[in-house]
């Protein structure tokens, strides 16, 4: 697994102003992407954007958007996200009901292709299919709302899944979100995350540009890759 550059800051826009969304948007010009949840109140609990909010935040954000599907039937809905410009839709493993021939589509259009798993969703069914996805989401709290705590005993799965990404020589890109700050960052930078999402952490500060500035260099301090031990057997989307 190939590391980047740099570790990539994508500030959540759950925790922005909703009333001042462009302003909001101007404010994280200096982070690497938008975090953009959409969320149903199927899937998750919650409501939020859709295709034509998240078409406006296209057209105003000065960064890409990675978007973040928390919604049911997935396999419907997600290639319109890649229509309508996004730079990388994720979509959740459990809700998909082709997760491989998504991604594919996805990136047909010209999208990245993520998945995303839940705290109690395993990631060994992923590790024969690496290379079907760009992105790997492993959330770090339950989907559905902001401001919750970072789950630590997620770490384990995450160690688990960078360790095969790195054993596979795959470049898929591993990202963190939830409960993500400069207190919590190095712990998912050491376990091998890549690409994290924060959103109080940027927000919620006096200065966002030194905000996003901290958790890079946190992160870039703390990444060691994945650690050793032997990679579990591999599972399948395949049943």
């Amino acid at each position: 697994m190939t590391l980047p550059d740099a570790p990539r800051i994508n500030p959540s826009i759950l925790s922005a102003d909703f009333a001042n969304m462009q302003s909001e948007l101007a404010r994280i010009a200096g982070a690497d992407f938008a975090h953009v949840d959409v969320m149903d109140n199927h899937f998750v609990p919650n409501l939020t954007f859709g295709p034509q909010m998240v078409e406006r935040i296209q057209a105003t954000s000065p960064i890409p958007l990675d978007v973040h599907l928390m919604i049911d039937d997935p396999d419907r809905w997600a290639p319109g996200y890649a229509e309508l410009g996004a730079a990388s839709v994720t979509f959740h493993l459990e809700a998909a009901a082709d997760p491989l021939a998504l991604a594919a589509r996805l990136r047909s259009i010209g999208s990245r292709a993520g998945v995303a798993v839940k705290p109690a969703t395993g990631v060994e069914q992923l590790f024969d299919h690496l290379d079907a996805f760009d992105q790997i989401l492993v959330m770090t709290v339950e989907p559905g709302f902001g401001g919750q705590s970072f789950l630590a005993d997620q770490m384990p799965k995450l160690r688990r899944l960078a360790g095969e990404a790195r054993r596979r020589g795959s470049d898929v890109w591993l990202q963190v979100d939830g409960g993500i700050s400069a207190d919590t960052i190095a712990q998912a930078a050491e376990a091998g995350a890549d690409t994290f999402v924060a959103g109080s952490a940027v927000y919620g500060a006096d200065d966002i540009d030194a905000a996003i500035a901290r958790l890079r260099s946190e992160a870039a301090a703390h990444r060691h890759g994945p650690r050793g031990g032997a990679a579990p057997a591999a599972g399948s989307l395949d049943g």
